[in-house]
C-alpha cells in the first residue's frame, strides 16, 4: 500500500527534503513565468502558479481552477490545509485501530451470534488495509511531519456496539472531511482527500447495513467543521508520541443525548440484524422531547489530556440540528445549571430539506446536535461560522 502512494504522489515533489522536518508554516513564493514554490513540511514543491486558463484545451470552456496545464502540487499551500489534513490523517489512523482492534476483541461465536459470518469479518478487515492506504497517501502529501498512530480507548463491550461505533466514526469522519474540502487551498490535496472520502462514505453505508439499519436514508450528506470532528475524536485518543504535531482545532464541551434512539443490533429483535435494507427509516419523530446534558468548558481530553475544552459562546439558548443541507434550531426548555454541567430539553424539529419535497425530513440518519447561544442562519459553505456560538457539541444523534 506505502509504494502505491508513494507512486502516486512522488513526481509532483521537486527537489530533496528540507532540513527542517517540524515546519508548521507551510509558504508560498512567487517565481518567473507564475511559478510557485512551496516549501511545506519538509519539502519543496514547484508548480506552476496560474489559476486561469490561458492556454487553448479543446472542449473546455474558460475557467476552473488548475485547468491550465499547471503541475498539481499534494501538499498543503497553506496552515489551513496542513491543519486540515493532520485531522484527517488522525481520523484515518483511528478507524485502522478501530476496525483491527474489534476483529480481534471479539471471538467468532460472537461475530456469528450477532449475525455477522465470516465473509462480513473479512470485509471490515479490508476496511482496515483501506485506511493504510488512506493514511499512506495524506502522510505522503504532509511529508516528516505528518501525525503519527496514537493510542486510543473504546467504551464498546459487544460486537453490536462495536458496528454501532463504527457506523458514527466513519460518519462524523466523512462529514469532517467534507466541511473543509472545498474550502482548501490545495486543489490537488483535495482531490485525493475526494477519492478517499467516498470509499468511507461506503463503510458508513455497510457498518448500518451490518446492524440493520437502513442504508441511506438521506437525500444529501453533512459536512461539518474541523472543530466539530475533532471534539468527537479527541476523547478516544489516550496518548501520541512526543513528536505528534498539536492540532489547531478546538475541543467544544462535550454533549450528550440521555434519550439518543438505540440502533444496537439485539439478537431478540430481529429488525436489528444485519441486512442489505429495511423498511424503516426513522428511529425518531418530529416533536419527540429530547434530553441533553452538558458539560462546562475547561475538561481536559485528547492525546495525554493536553488539550482543554473551550466556547466563547454565551448562555445556551438553543439546539442547533445539523443535517443533510440544513442546520436547524429549536430552543432550549428548562435550562439547568447543576455546577459542572448544564441539562436542558429541546424538540425534534419537523419539517423537510426542500419545500417541494416532502418525504425527505430535515431530521433522519446519522446526524449532529450541537447547544448554542444564537440562531445564527448558516448554510452548508459556511457553518464553520457557528464556532464562536457553540456552548457544547457536537452529539452523534441516532434519527433514523
Amino acid at each position: 500500500m506505502l509504494a502505491v502512494a508513494f507512486l502516486l504522489l512522488a513526481p509532483f515533489v521537486a527537489g530533496a527534503p528540507l532540513t527542517t522536518t517540524s515546519a508548521l508554516n507551510p509558504f508560498v513564493t512567487a517565481g518567473p513565468d507564475s511559478q510557485i514554490t512551496v516549501e511545506s513540511n519538509g519539502y519543496t514543491y514547484v508548480a506552476n502558479g496560474n489559476l486561469t486558463q490561458n492556454e487553448t484545451m479543446p472542449y473546455t470552456p474558460y475557467g476552473g481552477l488548475n485547468t491550465n496545464g499547471s503541475i498539481p502540487v499534494y501538499a498543503p499551500l497553506s496552515d489551513f490545509d496542513y491543519e486540515s489534513l493532520a485531522l484527517a490523517l488522525y481520523q484515518e489512523y483511528i478507524e485502522l485501530d478501530l476496525f483491527n482492534y474489534g476483529l480481534a476483541q471479539f471471538s467468532v461465536e460472537e461475530f456469528e451470534a450477532a449475525g455477522l459470518n465470516a465473509e462480513d469479518r473479512f470485509l471490515i478487515e479490508f476496511m482496515a488495509e483501506q485506511e493504510v492506504g488512506h493514511a499512506a497517501a495524506i502522510t505522503d502529501m504532509l511529508g516528516p511531519s505528518a501525525p503519527k498512530q496514537c493510542e486510543y480507548q473504546y467504551d464498546f463491550e459487544t460486537v453490536a456496539q462495536f458496528v454501532d461505533f463504527c457506523q458514527k466514526l466513519t460518519k462524523w469522519g466523512e462529514a469532517g472531511v467534507y466541511g473543509f474540502l472545498p474550502h482548501l487551498d490545495s486543489r490537488a490535496a483535495a482531490q485525493i482527500l475526494l477519492q478517499s472520502i467516498t470509499t468511507e462514505a461506503r463503510q458508513q453505508l455497510i457498518f448500518r447495513q451490518f446492524e440493520g439499519l437502513f442504508p441511506m436514508p438521506v437525500y444529501f450528506e453533512p459536512g461539518i467543521p474541523q472543530s466539530f470532528a475533532w471534539t468527537l475524536l479527541a476523547p478516544y485518543i489516550t496518548g501520541c508520541s512526543d513528536d505528534t504535531p498539536r492540532l489547531a482545532w478546538q475541543n467544544f464541551p462535550a454533549l450528550n443525548v440521555t434519550n439518543n434512539p438505540n440502533a444496537t443490533a439485539n439478537g431478540s429483535n430481529p429488525e436489528f440484524l444485519p441486512a442489505i435494507t429495511q423498511n424503516r427509516t426513522a428511529l425518531s419523530q418530529p416533536n419527540m422531547t429530547i434530553g441533553l446534558s452538558f458539560d462546562k468548558p475547561g475538561k481536559q481530553v485528547g492525546p495525554n489530556l493536553t488539550y482543554t475544552t473551550s466556547t466563547s459562546a454565551g448562555m445556551p439558548q438553543f439546539a442547533c440540528w445539523i443535517s443533510q443541507l440544513n442546520a436547524t434550531y429549536t430552543p432550549l426548555t428548562n435550562v439547568t445549571d447543576l455546577g459542572d454541567t448544564w441539562t436542558a430539553y429541546t424538540t425534534q424539529p419537523n419539517g423537510t430539506v426542500l419545500p417541494e419535497i416532502n418525504t425527505d425530513g430535515v431530521v433522519n440518519g446519522t446526524m449532529f446536535i450541537v447547544v448554542t447561544d444564537s440562531d445564527l442562519f448558516l448554510t452548508a459553505h459556511n457553518l464553520s461560522f457557528i464556532n464562536p456560538h457553540v456552548v457544547a457539541g457536537p452529539a452523534i444523534y441516532q434519527a433514523g
